[in-house]
């Protein structure tokens, strides 16, 4: 379905050609189209591998010349069974994401970066992420041996500790490796944000500007962090490209997410469902491996339900996330009393960045966490007629 609606997605909503025009209706979706085939082609490999590793007892194979390296020694083992299916993973799905993040970006005249700093950006992010991957997994090791029948739930407890920390701390440790940021230090910019901060009756601690110029010609401003750590991050694109009025619009729509605590909120429900991954996954193996004793062939089936689960649980995440996207809209208005700035806010994002402001409803549904363009516009023009 999900291929389905992307290659052919019927007819534009009317007003988004109203909106929009039927050429800028058509350029989003020509350049979306192709990042959402992308996207699951790169999932249905992955998956699809997993299964064969599984399914044909290849795994089998794998794990015995593993423990032939590794001398016997089960961690080692493991160790190795988990780089290796995060090298293939890697491998099937690196022509996806090259071509989407660097190739397609730089035909649509996205992309500012060279070949060579984009290559270091994967890099870093593929170091990042095999370390915290192998780390979980001698964890989860730990957790089965110690707690073989409860495993799910001390598991469950240290990842909604890992949500914290990565909230805490995600903002000031790993952002920086890819990005610079500093502080806003236009005394206009900066009383614009007081204003709105003493109307929303918040004390903003930091809001900064990205250097995302020195990869894309989009603009975006999101909100981060928790506690100490909240900040409110520009691009710095949007303040070169953008008027003061729609500068304004995101600030305020930044702040809402700020006052209805969303990254708080989000937080907890992801931690709530969190634990029903991990009772999910218990049940799997566990049926798997009655005795409480996992093969290391535990890993890519792990792997394959976590995928899977993620997948099938878009639609409810992605609806969470839009009811907030939508609050924080109708709070911006409210903020700045600023009706025209923020619908022309939401239409020059949409036709600077390339959005399909007319989706399918299913792919709206399924994977849209903010709302279409013009359901945003939409929601803003009932607020002019009240």
């Amino acid at each position: 379905m999900y291929i389905g609606f992307t290659l052919f997605p019927g007819q534009p909503d009317p007003l988004s050609l109203q909106l929009f025009g039927a050429e800028q209706v058509q350029r989003g979706k020509s350049y979306s189209s192709v990042i959402r085939i992308s996207s699951i082609i790169s999932l249905l490999l992955q998956v699809s591998c997993l299964g064969w590793l599984i399914f044909s007892g290849r795994i089998h194979g794998l794990i015995r010349e593993a423990m032939r390296i590794a001398g016997g020694r089960e961690w080692i083992t493991f160790l190795l069974i988990i780089m290796g299916t995060w090298l293939l993973l890697k491998l099937l799905s690196f022509p996806f994401s090259f071509h989407s993040g660097y190739i397609w970006q730089h035909q649509w005249g996205f992309s500012t970066q060279s070949l060579g700093s984009w290559f270091r950006d994967d890099i870093k992010t593929s170091f990042l992420d095999l370390g915290l991957t192998l780390l979980g997994g001698i964890l989860l090791l730990g957790l089965i041996k110690h707690w073989p029948r409860t495993w799910w739930v001390v598991g469950g407890s240290f990842f909604a500790v890992w949500l914290i920390f990565q909230s805490l701390l995600w903002p000031i440790v790993v952002s920086p490796l890819f990005n610079n940021f500093s502080e806003v230090e236009d005394p206009q910019l900066v009383a614009m944000v007081n204003e709105l901060a003493d109307r929303a009756g918040l004390k903003v601690n930091q809001i900064m500007v990205m250097d995302a110029s020195q990869r894309t010609n989009k603009a975006n401003a999101y909100f981060a962090g928790v506690g100490s750590t909240q900040r409110i991050v520009l691009y710095d694109t949007l303040l070169r490209d953008y008027d003061e009025g729609e500068i304004k619009a995101v600030i305020a729509h930044e702040m809402a997410h700020w006052k209805y605590g969303h990254i708080l909120k989000g937080l907890i429900l992801g931690i709530l469902g969190s634990f029903i991954v991990w009772r999910i996954i218990f049940w799997v193996l566990n049926s798997l491996y009655p005795s409480g004793k996992y093969s290391p062939e535990a890993w890519p089936v792990l792997l394959m339900l976590l995928m899977l689960i993620s997948f099938i649980s878009n639609p409810l995440q992605n609806y969470v996330s839009r009811q907030m996207e939508t609050q924080a809209d109708i709070a911006s208005v409210q903020l700045t009393g600023d009706i025209p700035s923020t619908i022309r806010l939401q239409r020059d994002l949409a036709v600077r960045n390339l959005s399909d402001v007319s989706p399918h409803p299913f792919i709206t549904w399924f994977s849209y966490t903010h709302p279409p363009a013009v359901t945003r516009i939409e929601s803003i023009l009932k607020l002019s007629q009240k």
